[in-house]
């Protein structure tokens, strides 16, 4: 068998022969794996939103992307309706996410038809390992500085901001940056729970 010689061209091909197996080998694997990813996504969502719903027994009825300009930048937030077996409305479970201290930091947070927030769970961070990752728990209800039962009609704040909740030691700017995703989730709640009455309103006066 001739020996292929080494030119530039051959080097070439060789190369991108090896690409195009290289990237088809990719696509395979990734079509394999994507479908059991997506499934696992969708099942840590569903067990999040029960686990900030505080109740098993639930069902979602709409979940509802919605799109807020807020200090000049597009947010986008996803609001999960809940109701039990027999149809009686929860609330509605909040995907909000703002800048931390380290980057994104997304929050499902719970609320039920009063605006009272049931719980949270974080979906997403990049905060410092041991300071800023402790919002997991600190405002918790057996946390530090406990937000659940707290309705944000008065936006909720650190201590040093004026507020009555307590910043997570050394990471103020976290603490901060976490209250702001739940002072959004519960305007868009809210919000929504307005225009669905408003428009419930007004169906029923066109069917007068």
């Amino acid at each position: 068998m001739k020996k292929l010689e080494s030119t530039l061209v051959n080097m070439v091909g060789v190369l991108v022969c090896v690409a195009l197996i290289m990237g088809g080998i990719l696509a395979a694997v990734n079509h394999v794996t994507e479908g059991p990813i997506s499934l696992q996504a969708e099942k840590t969502l569903s067990d999040g939103i029960k686990e900030v719903m505080m109740s098993d027994n639930l069902k979602v009825t709409a979940n509802d992307t919605i799109k807020e300009m807020i200090d000049n930048k597009e947010c986008v937030f996803i609001v999960h309706k809940a109701s039990d077996q027999s149809g009686k409305e929860l609330g509605a479970a909040v995907e909000s996410t703002t800048l931390g201290f380290g980057g994104n930091l997304k929050v499902l947070v719970g609320f039920n038809p009063a605006g009272e927030i049931l719980g949270y769970t974080l979906l997403e961070h990049a905060e410092t390992p041991g300071l800023g990752a402790k919002a997991d728990t600190w405002f918790q209800k057996d946390g530090k500085a406990s937000i659940i039962g707290k309705n944000p009609a008065t936006p909720l704040t650190v201590s040093k901001d004026g507020g009555d909740v307590d910043a997570i030691t050394a990471s103020t700017i976290t603490s901060r940056a976490f209250l702001k995703a739940i002072n959004q989730a519960y305007n868009i709640y809210m919000k929504k729970n307005a225009d669905a009455q408003s428009g419930a309103t007004r169906q029923v006066a066109s069917n007068q």
